[in-house]
């Protein structure tokens, strides 16, 4: 998760909504791909942090099949990502703050061990959630310019 919040710091940096992955081997632990949000700067909707760690990892391993990998993002991945992470069959997902718009591995749906799929994960969430939801309501306040007072936070499982 530390890879995954290091990512998420430079997303923020970048201007981008500051969520970062980091695919890892199961076996050892050793991190084979990162990446942060990078939707504004490539102009794209599918540049999600999830998506591109698994693009990265892919190419790095030369196949799309992700088995004995996991991983860790600092937001609860959208149904986009979750189908990713389903269809690159990764066997872990490791998530920080759960996302009560979008999050589809267990706050909307449960994409992610959907019994009806050819392939479910194990899920660990919460992990360094409140650090992720941190840079997330400071990224969100900037943004606003802080003119109105916080909402409750969201992003807390």
């Amino acid at each position: 998760m530390a890879a995954a919040l290091h990512e998420a710091a430079r997303a923020a940096d970048e201007g981008e909504v500051p969520v970062g992955a980091a695919v890892y081997r199961l076996s050892d632990g050793k991190i084979v791909a990162t990446a942060h949000n990078r939707r504004e700067t490539d102009a794209d909707p599918t540049a999600h942090a999830e998506v591109l760690a698994l693009r990265a990892a892919a190419a790095a391993r030369g196949v799309w099949r992700l088995e004995g990998h996991g991983l860790a993002v600092t937001l609860e991945p959208c149904p986009m990502c979750a189908g990713a992470l389903v269809n690159a069959r990764i066997d872990e997902v490791v998530y920080g703050a759960a996302d009560p718009k979008m999050g589809c591995v267990d706050t909307l749906h449960r994409l992610c061990d959907e019994p009806r799929f050819n392939h479910r994960m194990r899920i660990i969430a919460g992990v360094r959630a409140d650090e992720a939801a941190e840079m997330l309501r400071a990224f969100f306040a900037a943004r606003r310019g802080a003119r109105r007072p916080p909402k409750p936070n969201p992003f807390q499982i």
